[in-house]
């Protein structure tokens, strides 16, 4: 198995050349990746099964599974996710600023390739067609560690891009999947300093705060994905029924999945005795504070952690707010997660 600092050098190798490539060396490898993923996919799939089978047997809950398993419908979403990056316009060489000065020198401010992406993320394999075109697009090499549950599975995706990249112009080593699973593996890779120009943590608040806490490299840190709804006194209450029932029951292991519902005090109880009855269908569990749970006597209470919980199951937060401001207030994400959370999303991440 290659140390990752070898992977590293040569990703930060491969990233000289990546940031001179022309727009339809890019475009074209991408419509081809896209092209080997569906040509490939019964093998995806049995890579898929294992590691499926895997977190069967460990007793995951349903949400993990349904982030984790891949299906022929999914493997057709993520070819054509990589179609429409390449249909993007390129973002290199255009200029955002451009200053002329009195003595007619012109000072252009222009986008460039950061060099080698670092990504570390969770057991969601299409990220790692997300990843690899995203970062081909921009002109970046890259060096991606996903889930050890999901092993199996971005190994094939990643050795089906990387080869079918490298056969249509895309340097040699470029891009790099980290096979090794062990954490200190994880460490290593945000303390790569020279080779990593910037690392993305993409997952859950325990993954992210890990990243931002122990990394060296440069760091984008990304958001948590706790979504909020809030019901407004104006609102049309069947239809904001219907578009809760939408936001969590689609596919609540989703990171846009819905976990938070805000209703206004002055229609609460019309609103949530409809937004109850609609997410009943998917037998979801209402969280709710002290307003809300007079409304909806059956439903649990809700503790302080829940209005920060990331969910990925059938499990809606409710609570009955004053107005559009303490709203705001109450979706506003602090700074930090609580340690007794964090160290729940940490379990949870798996990275």
């Amino acid at each position: 198995m290659m140390r990752i600092q070898e992977q590293a050098r040569q990703a930060k190798a491969a990233s000289y050349r990546m940031m001179t490539l022309d727009t339809k060396t890019k475009d074209t490898a991408l419509f081809k990746m896209s092209e080997a993923l569906i040509a490939n996919t019964d093998l995806i799939l049995s890579e898929n099964k294992k590691d499926v089978d895997n977190a069967q047997k460990e007793g995951r809950p349903k949400a993990f599974l349904d982030r984790l398993s891949l299906t022929k419908e999914r493997i057709l979403a993520m070819a054509e996710g990589m179609k429409k990056v390449a249909a993007l316009p390129d973002p290199i060489g255009s200029a955002d600023t451009v200053i002329c000065r009195p003595n007619g020198l012109r000072i252009e401010k222009r986008r460039v390739p950061l060099g080698v992406v670092g990504i570390i993320f969770e057991a969601r394999p299409n990220v790692t067609s997300d990843s690899v075109s995203l970062c081909l697009k921009s002109g970046n090499a890259m060096l991606l560690r996903g889930g050890s549950d999901a092993i199996h599975s971005n190994l094939a995706i990643s050795s089906i891009l990387a080869k079918t990249a490298y056969e249509n112009g895309i340097p040699e080593g470029a891009i790099q999947f980290v096979a090794d699973t062990d954490r200190e593996t994880a460490n290593e890779m945000m303390r790569l300093n020279g080779y990593l120009d910037v690392l993305i943590p993409r997952g859950g608040a325990g993954l992210i705060q890990s990243v931002v806490k122990n990394a060296t490299v440069p760091v984008i840190e990304t958001g948590v994905g706790v979504c909020h709804a809030y019901v407004d006194a104006s609102a049309d209450v069947e239809m904001a029924a219907n578009i809760i029932f939408n936001g969590k029951c689609q596919r609540p292991s989703v990171c846009n999945a819905l976990e938070t519902v805000l209703v206004h005090e002055s229609i609460a109880e019309k609103a949530l005795a409809a937004i109850s009855n609609r997410v009943s269908e998917k037998h979801t569990q209402l969280r709710c504070d002290a307003k809300a749970k007079a409304i909806l006597p059956a439903a649990e209470d809700a503790s302080e952690e829940d209005w920060f919980a990331e969910y990925g199951d059938y499990i809606l937060a409710v609570k009955v707010v004053s107005g559009l401001d303490e709203a705001i207030s109450t979706a506003a994400v602090p700074g930090t997660v609580k340690p007794s959370l964090q160290k729940t999303m940490k379990m949870r991440s798996g990275f």
